[in-house]
């Protein structure tokens, strides 16, 4: 595995790949790599003949006050791990590479990304849509794979490629989970074991949901149940909101649905979401 921190040795790196005709993939993370990110890049291995992992924690998408400072950075067990996997290229640019003096450009994707965590962490989405913008430059890939436990950030990235006509395939990886159902997050270390015990609460919650609704309770119902849930496990909640899966607005019959979720336990925020059927009542 190539490890390259300047954009002039990637651009060469990614320009041997390319000139063979090889089809390059894409894992955009923020490290403190898990077994959801593995799964990423195990996706990546089945769609490309070559495949990028960049490690990059992005200071545009974190607001005042969260948590840049303490994010975890594990660079020596991430690059073993990416090693192992058997990727060809870490991609590890620093913040002055990314974001050099002078630097002045903001993509804002607007429609999905205003609601939800839009609304809690503002300009968060700018900052994810900017710097996927700039990795999809750098990077030129032919695909990118994005988790499923990050739905809205995959919505915007599906709409910014959409709208900015880029030709990169959009490769979705469902969440991965522990055993008792807590998906998968570089933020599940902050948790300490009362919290972490207490947190499965949150997918047992749009599990029920989930079956409620499917089976004909009202959905003001099933997520005023989930919300009470959430709450009697000590949860502090955001929002737990029944979305159409691609515009994130309100789901019309006939489409896919998700159910997305927020809540904080302590001091970690956590998000998780599952598909619903769409509704076949008119």
């Amino acid at each position: 595995m190539q490890t390259i921190r300047d954009i002039a040795s990637l651009r060469a790196a990614i320009g041997t790949f390319t000139a063979a005709g090889e089809r390059v993939a894409l894992v955009p993370t923020m490290g403190a790599l898990h077994d959801g990110h593995m799964a990423l890049v195990e996706a990546a291995r089945r769609h490309a003949d070559r495949v990028v992992v960049s490690i990059f924690v992005n200071p545009m998408q974190f607001g005042a006050g969260e948590d840049l400072a303490r994010y975890p950075r594990r660079e020596q067990a991430d690059s073993r791990m990416l090693a192992d996997a058997g990727v060809d290229i870490l991609w590890l640019p620093s913040p002055e590479a990314m974001y050099p003096p002078g630097f002045a450009s903001v993509i804002s994707v607007s429609g999905v990304s205003e609601r939800f965590d839009g609304a809690a962490r503002p300009g968060h989405f700018d900052g994810v849509a900017t710097v996927v913008t700039k990795l999809f430059g750098q990077v030129r890939p032919h695909v990118a794979l994005f988790g499923e436990k990050d739905f809205q950030q995959l919505a915007v990235i599906r709409r910014l490629v959409t709208d900015l006509d880029l030709a990169i395939e959009i490769v979705s990886v469902p969440t991965q989970r522990d055993d008792d159902g807590l998906a998968l997050s570089s933020r599940n270390i902050y948790l300490n074991p009362a919290e972490r015990a207490a947190a499965v609460a949150l997918p047992r919650a749009l599990g029920v949901a989930t079956r409620s609704i499917e089976s004909g309770i009202t959905v003001e119902e099933a997520l005023a149940t989930a919300r009470e849930a959430l709450a009697n496990a000590g949860f502090s909640v955001d929002y737990v909101a029944l979305v159409d899966a691609e515009t994130l607005g309100d789901p019309l019959p006939g489409r896919p649905r998700r159910l997305l979720a927020a809540a904080r336990i302590g001091q970690t925020r956590l998000i998780d979401n599952v598909a619903v059927a769409p509704d076949q009542q008119g």
